[in-house]
This record gives structure tokens, sequence and C-alpha cells, in this order.
């Protein structure tokens, strides 16, 4: 696997986690859960955004990698 094909499939390894934090978040009951939850979903949010930001800077030094 290339750089570009592991940091791909890492972000979509953490959008499931956000998405798993957001279903847990909405499903309990204490509030101090629901706001753990929800601060943990927007950490891993500002991961992905990061990764974003690194692979759009991956395919533009190796544009061979775009849209793979």
């Amino acid at each position: 696997m290339t750089v570009a094909s592991n940091v791909k499939q890492c972000m979509v390894t953490l959008k499931a986690a956000e998405a798993t934090l957001s279903s847990l978040a909405q499903k309990s009951t204490e509030d101090q859960e629901k706001k753990l939850f929800h601060e943990c979903m927007l950490e891993v949010g500002k991961a992905i955004s990061d990764l974003k930001k690194r692979i759009a800077q991956l395919e533009f030094e190796e544009p061979q990698y775009k849209g793979k």
C-alpha cells in the first residue's frame, strides 16, 4: 500500500469512528456521557479535517494518487 492509500484508509476509519461517537451521543441518557461523546466526535472531526488537507497535499505532489 502507498502512503496515500494508507492515509485515505485512515480517514475512512476515522469517519466511521466519528459516526459511532455521534450515534452514542444521541443514544446516551446521561448528560455527562452525551457531552463526552460529542467532544470526542468533534476531536475526531478535527483529525479528519487535517487528513483531508494532507490528502490534498499528497494528491498535489503525486497526481497519480488523485481520486484513488
